[in-house]
């Protein structure tokens, strides 16, 4: 392994913060998510700790607010409509009372930022936008950050969440460009990126990361950080998942990934990611106590708390009570919903 390609991320840097950069090549990624372990945790806990209060875990919760019957063909998702064997109920876009409410139950229980997921292959002018707008409102009015997941949008989609003080959007790259035709074919690449590109010109954030276990390469998770890494500026929130497998999804029958794998990818987007928030999510359902404790080392400074991730399982409450309690981490509480 050439250490000159390893050590690179001390180098180059962006006017003002001398270890955050823009021009992360693949091969430099790569070879920095296969430094032994102990070395690579080493290196990116000494970044997180430079740019976070490393006992600060933030919670954060995720609200199906529509669910089921996506058009979209996804491999691993069971909310598609492809995926017809999948055990789903499917529901209608939720009332926006009842979602403010449950926001203003969380933001009594603590909760800064309400997360708020539809179904949707892409954002739709009609009634339910206007809907999910009044959601945004009414999320901020109670003095809470609001996030969304809806899919591709246009402009004055974007136009009109900004202009009801949308804080973040989120919308995953899921995996490499390379490998992405084989887990989605209903829309490209560039759709995901020019979506990102609208949102982030009306000044909202982006929460934007990817899913490992899917039978990507190592190569292929270090072309989804280039690009990420390559962003200007870098993503605010890159939630790294690891593959639930679903059966009736194409994916389902595939074997979850060694805990070892998610710690390597959380500390990698963590050194060429630096000033990020990378949420530790999907998948955390099967990792153990000491496992999901190396990623925060290494890292993760967000768990998604609460019993389910839109429609697949999470940690349980009563555990990550345990969690937290057992490390004396600071929380800053997301209440769960």
């Amino acid at each position: 392994m050439d250490s000159g390609i390893v050590r690179g991320y001390e180098g180059r840097s962006k006017a003002g913060s001398p270890d955050i950069r823009l021009d992360w090549t693949v091969e430099e990624i790569l070879a920095v998510h296969q430094l032994p372990l102990l070395e690579l945790v080493g290196r990116a806990n000494a970044v997180h700790r430079e740019h976070h209060d490393p006992n600060k875990v933030q919670k954060a919760s995720l609200l199906s607010i529509k669910t089921g019957g996506c058009p979209e063909n996804c491999a691993y998702c069971p909310q598609s409509a492809h995926h017809r064997e999948v055990d789903l109920t499917k529901d209608r876009l939720m009332d926006p009372a009842k979602v403010i409410g449950l926001a203003a139950k969380a933001k009594a229980a603590g909760a800064e930022r309400f997360c708020m997921g539809a179904a949707w292959r892409e954002v739709r002018d009609g009634k339910d936008f206007d809907a999910v707008v009044q959601m945004v409102e009414g999320v901020r009015d109670l003095g809470m950050e609001a996030c969304v997941t809806l899919g591709m949008l246009k402009p004055h989609h974007a136009a009109r969440l900004a202009a009801a003080g949308l804080t973040a959007y989120n919308h995953n790259l899921d995996t490499s460009p390379e490998f992405y035709s084989e887990i989605i074919t209903t829309r490209t690449y560039e759709d995901r990126l020019e979506t990102l590109a609208t949102v982030r010109s009306y000044g909202i954030d982006l929460c934007c990361g990817g899913i490992i276990g899917m039978g990507e390469s190592l190569r292929d998770r270090a072309s989804m950080l280039h690009v990420l890494s390559t962003m200007n500026p870098h993503p605010e929130s890159v939630p790294i998942n690891a593959l639930v497998p679903v059966e009736g999804t194409p994916l389902g029958h595939r074997t979850p990934i060694d805990p070892l794998e998610l710690v390597r990818m959380v500390a990698t987007a963590r050194i060429v990611m630096p000033t990020s928030t990378v949420r530790l999510s999907a998948g955390r359902s099967s990792l153990n106590r000491e496992a999901q404790i190396l990623c925060l080392i290494a890292g993760a400074n967000s768990v998604f708390y609460g019993d389910k991730l839109l429609t697949t399982p999470n940690a349980e409450l009563g555990e990550d009570a345990a969690l937290f309690g057992a490390i004396g981490a600071e929380v800053q509480d997301t209440a769960s919903i």
